[in-house]
């Protein structure tokens, strides 16, 4: 018998991400995919969490996050970018940088709103739009440097225009904001209500001398702005899903208006391992050079092929053209790399809603160095 039931999200399937891990496991391919390490978090991060289950930090912490933990975040954030958030009002630590983002537009989007994405985006924030009731506006990053196109991204704000999603350092684009498009940014949306959804979470995989430039140093901007964060990058530990969400109080109380009844509160003595970790800052200043050398090591190995290494300015991926390989469309390319070449990607073409192809692949450097070898070593053979 029939349920009746209709699907909120009628147009998603399952996502690139899972198809090319089961695709990498049944191929025993190298997995250059989904983003996250194949090497060990450090141990000193591993034994304050111990300590603190010992300690007895095993039930409910409060609901928007161990005061101790919520403080550091604070800190930091004033250390790096000179902006002081209350760590009573406006500091919440949410389960990952997704839940923090997916919550943050629940609270703040409404049904009759529109919400600018632009793409290539990470594939969770036009579901989360549409899940709010509101419209997704997206927007092309121009090609191929992924930037703002600043005039389209002008014509498309309406009166109904409630919110922007914004991600630097990129993912999937690898590009970074600049102090410019920071202050473009604020003179296109100055005298609007229009809110920012800011996802920042590689802020600390920024190259070449860059820094990174978070809405949190513009005072006009972190005034209707949500600083997204996470430890889970950050710490090289994704599995934890620890990360947080910044914003004025008045903003900040309707995101844990809906946190509370989303997650209501995350892993207590993880918490409370990441609050004492973080007052050594060294641990997040090393990231630049550290993803430099894996990101230096992995275009030099990838020389050898016939691939277009495009620029990566941040986050821990790297974008590659195979026009000289191949004409296949990029989700066929990046499948057939997996069984005959045994390397898994993710193809740029999944994360724009309409398919957009520019023939782009994604690979993720932050591997072990023999990981990267032996993937570059057998991308080699695309040349022969």
């Amino acid at each position: 018998m029939a349920l009746g039931i209709r699907s909120k999200l009628p147009a998603t399937g399952t996502t690139i991400f899972t198809v090319m891990s089961a695709l990498a496991q049944k191929h025993d391919a190298v997995n250059l995919g989904q983003g996250f390490p194949d090497y060990a978090i450090d141990p000193a991060l591993i034994d304050l969490v111990d300590a603190a289950m010992r300690a007895g930090h095993n039930q409910y912490p409060l609901m928007p996050g161990v005061m101790r933990l919520r403080e550091a975040i604070a800190a930091k954030v004033a250390r790096l970018y000179g902006h002081a958030y209350d760590p009573e009002r406006e500091v919440t630590v949410a389960t990952g940088a997704t839940q923090a983002i997916f919550t943050s537009i629940q609270a703040l989007a409404h049904p009759g709103d529109e919400v600018i994405v632009f793409e290539a985006a990470y594939d969770s924030y036009v579901p989360a739009v549409r899940l709010a009731g509101a419209t997704p506006v997206t927007l092309p990053l121009t090609f191929p440097d992924y930037a703002i196109d600043w005039p389209a991204l002008a014509a498309a704000i309406t009166p109904r225009t409630r919110m922007i999603v914004v991600n630097s350092p990129n993912n999937p684009g690898t590009s970074v904001l600049s102090a410019d498009d920071i202050a473009r940014l604020a003179a296109l949306t100055r005298g609007t209500e229009i809110l920012l959804v800011s996802d920042e979470v590689y802020e600390h995989m920024v190259y070449d001398g860059a820094r990174h430039r978070s809405m949190a140093q513009d005072p006009e901007l972190a005034a209707r702005s949500v600083v997204i964060g996470s430890f889970g990058k950050t710490f090289h530990a994704t599995g934890w899903k620890v990360g947080y969400a910044l914003a004025p109080r008045e903003i900040s109380d309707e995101i844990r208006r809906v946190h509370q009844f989303t997650v209501f509160t995350v892993n207590s003595a993880v918490q409370h391992a990441l609050a004492e970790f973080l007052r050594e800052p060294a641990r997040y200043e090393a990231l630049p050079a550290f993803f430099t050398a894996k990101r230096d090591l992995l275009r030099a190995a990838l020389a050898a092929t016939p691939l277009e290494l495009l620029p990566c300015r941040g986050s821990y991926f790297q974008l590659a053209r195979y026009t000289q390989v191949s004409d296949e469309p990029a989700h066929e390319f990046a499948q057939r790399l997996v069984r005959e070449f045994g390397v898994a990607t993710i193809p740029l073409s999944a994360f724009y809603q309409d398919g957009t192809d520019h023939r782009v692949i994604r690979f993720c450097f932050a591997k072990r160095e023999q990981t990267l070898l032996a993937a570059a070593e057998r991308l080699q053979r695309l040349g022969a």
